[in-house]
């Protein structure tokens, strides 16, 4: 089996695996506790968060553990807007093709009378510095937009959009979900306010994630019931899966430029010998991207289609294509930088980790043209296209 959806989620790496199995036997206490395996399990958690900040350059009173990303999103985002609603400001800017996390939580505002701004991100995938500039107002109190694209993997302005926000004094999230762990991440060179981490899309387990607050930001609390996390998320904190986190993150962030040079040269790969194949498009930016991700379109198929069809083959990948969402629609992010509806059904995405093999990148792009083909000679759709009787796209 060939896995190419590392943006979906990771293996855990086995030191990860080795640093989480004593939490869940040998020390098993609860880090509220005042006995001795409740202390144990207390200084593991407080290693855990001392490594975390410091992989994004954090201080440890600064990191909050959560359930991952999404919780993250959420409470960052639903933090300021309650705290800029008390001081009548109730403008939240952000871009077309954030996460669901971000845009779902963005929609529940609107409803509740705040103004969304969603700035452009052109064919490229990027936005672009002036357009947020000009879309600040006087009750602007948030700026939220990802660091990396989870689809195209296309990487954002970030310090300069923190830079911008910090003149205007308006506060800055960026969900880091898919970039932490594969760039550098520096939340003080960035002007970064509040980020967003979760733990399985870096080798890390599932379920656990991060959320970096600037000291001094006045973070609601969403759940209730406890002390925990400086008495901003109650819950017993789940040991386990939060040393897996860090260490995690620690291997990642120290193999980083190894990883990130060699998935780049497999990727790259990828690119060259793909958009060989006729009427195919790549999506973003080809090097302002993350180093593992690809994404690319076919005029006249289905990513559904292509992407069960590569699975019979073995070969493990996601589309551009929601049908396996439940829903009939594109990506909303392939439509974001511009591709027409017929085009963006038929897109694939390809991501790497540091375990991909040289091997499945080679079968992968002996195996995609077949599987193009065969999807065209069976479309109705394309047979037109080839006799003229519709113009081609791409």
């Amino acid at each position: 089996m060939i896995y190419l959806d590392n943006a979906g989620t990771t293996k855990v790496s086995k030191n990860v695996i080795k640093a989480m199995l004593p939490y869940f036997d040998d020390v098993y206490g609860n880090a509220s506790s005042l006995h001795t395996m409740g202390q144990i399990a207390k200084e593991a958690l407080d290693k855990a968060r001392e490594d975390v900040a410091k992989s994004i350059n954090a201080e440890p009173n600064e990191i909050y553990f959560t359930s991952g990303g999404s919780e993250s999103d959420n409470w960052a985002i639903m933090s300021v807007a309650l705290n800029g609603l008390k001081k009548g400001k109730k403008h939240i800017i952000t871009s077309s093709f954030e996460h669901h996390a971000v845009l779902d939580t963005l929609n529940k505002l609107e409803k509740q009378g705040f103004e969304i701004t969603y700035l452009p991100v052109y064919k490229n995938g990027i936005i672009k510095i002036e357009d947020l500039k000009n879309a600040i107002k006087e009750d602007t109190c948030l700026v939220s937009i990802m660091m990396a694209n989870n689809e195209i993997g296309t990487i954002q302005p970030i310090k300069e959009i923190g830079t911008t926000c910090r003149e205007k004094g308006i506060f800055f999230h960026t969900d880091a979900v898919q970039a932490v762990g594969h760039i550098n991440v520096d939340v003080k060179e960035m002007n970064v306010d509040l980020l967003s981490i979760s733990g399985h899309k870096f080798h890390g387990p599932k379920g656990v994630g991060v959320l970096y607050a600037k000291k001094g930001i006045p973070l609601q609390n969403l759940i209730e019931g406890g002390s925990q996390e400086n008495g901003k998320r109650a819950g017993t904190e789940n040991i386990a899966s939060i040393v897996g986190l860090s260490v995690a993150l620690k291997e990642a962030v120290n193999e980083m430029n190894k990883i990130a040079k060699r998935e780049k040269t497999l990727r790259d790969k990828l690119f060259e010998e793909l958009k060989k194949i006729p009427h195919s498009v790549i999506n973003g930016d080809k090097e302002q991207r993350l180093p593992n991700n690809f994404n690319m379109s076919f005029e006249g198929i289905e990513g559904e289609s292509l992407l069960l069809l590569l699975n019979d083959y073995g070969i493990c990948v996601s589309s551009g294509s929601a049908c396996t969402s439940k829903s009939l629609h594109p990506s909303h992010v392939l439509l974001a930088i511009g591709l027409p509806h017929e085009i963006a059904h038929g897109s694939l995405r390809l991501t790497l980790s540091k375990y991909t093999t040289e091997k499945e990148i080679d079968e992968t792009i002996k195996t995609v043209p077949l599987v193009v083909d065969y999807l065209r000679k069976m479309s109705p759709y394309w047979d037109k296209l080839e006799k003229g009787e519709i113009k081609h796209v791409i």
